[in-house]
C-alpha cells in the first residue's frame, strides 16, 4: 500500500511541477491576500500584530481550496480518475496518495507565507516546535477533507463553486484550532497551545479514516 501511495503522490506532485500552476497562479494569490490585509490594517499596527494568526490561515485556507480545485479538475477532464480506477490500485491506497501530494504541495506554500508573514506583518516567529505541530496537523486535516469532498464533487459541473461551499464550512473548526493554536506560537496568547494541536490531530485523524473507508464508493461514483 505504501508503494502504490507513493506512485500516486508522485504523479500527483510531477503533474503539478509541470503545469507550474501552484507556482504562478496560486502562490502569488496566496502573498497578494496577505499584503491585502497588511494594507488594510496598517493604519493601527496593534490591529494587524494580533489579527496574524488568523490571516495567515485565512490565507491558507482560500488558496487551499484553489489547490484542490485545480488537483482534481485535471484528473475529472483529463480522464486520470477512469484510469485510476482500471489501473488495480487500492482505493485506499489512492486516497492516502492523494492526501500525501497535498499535504507536501499545502507545506510548502505555508512555509512561502510565514516568510511573507515575517517580511509584510514584521512577525517573529517563538515556540517553533509547537508552530511546526499545528501546521502539520492542520495541513494533514485539510488534505484528507479535501480529498475526500474532491472526489466528491469532481465529475459534477458545478464543482468549481460546489468545492468551496462544501469545504469551508468543514474547516471552520481547523481555522480556530489552528489560530489559537498560531497564537499561543507567536506568544499573543498565553494558554496551552498543545491542546490546540491535539485537537488538530484527532480532526485529521477522523477524516484520514473515513477517507481510507469511503474512497473506493466515492471513486467508483466519480
Amino acid at each position: 500500500m505504501i508503494r502504490e501511495a507513493l506512485l500516486v503522490a508522485g504523479k500527483d506532485l510531477r503533474l503539478e511541477w509541470r503545469s507550474k500552476v501552484g507556482l504562478v497562479q496560486i502562490v502569488p494569490f496566496a502573498i497578494l491576500v496577505l499584503m491585502l490585509f497588511a494594507f488594510a490594517l496598517d493604519p493601527d499596527r496593534g490591529v494587524l500584530e494580533r489579527a496574524t494568526p488568523g490571516l495567515f490561515w485565512v490565507a491558507v485556507l482560500f488558496s487551499s481550496v484553489l489547490t484542490l480545485q485545480r488537483s482534481f479538475s485535471v484528473e475529472a477532464e483529463d480522464g486520470v480518475l477512469d484510469a485510476l480506477r482500471l489501473s488495480g490500485l487500492a482505493p485506499v491506497s489512492i486516497f492516502w496518495g492523494k492526501v500525501a501530494a497535498l499535504t507536501a504541495q499545502l507545506l510548502v506554500l505555508e512555509m512561502i507565507l510565514a516568510f511573507g508573514v515575517a517580511i509584510f506583518y514584521g512577525t517573529t516567529f517563538h515556540s517553533i516546535g509547537l508552530l511546526v505541530v499545528v501546521a502539520l496537523a492542520a495541513t494533514v486535516g485539510i488534505a484528507a477533507s479535501g480529498a475526500v469532498y474532491g472526489a466528491l464533487a469532481a465529475r459534477l459541473r458545478s464543482r468549481d463553486t460546489l468545492l468551496p461551499l462544501l469545504m469551508l464550512p468543514l474547516l471552520a473548526p481547523v481555522l480556530i484550532s489552528a489560530t489559537r493554536g498560531f497564537e499561543i506560537g507567536l506568544e499573543r496568547q498565553a494558554g496551552g497551545g498543545w491542546t490546540w494541536a491535539a485537537l488538530l490531530a484527532v480532526f485529521a485523524l477522523v477524516y484520514l479514516i473515513l477517507g481510507s473507508l469511503l474512497f473506493r464508493p466515492l471513486l467508483e461514483d466519480a
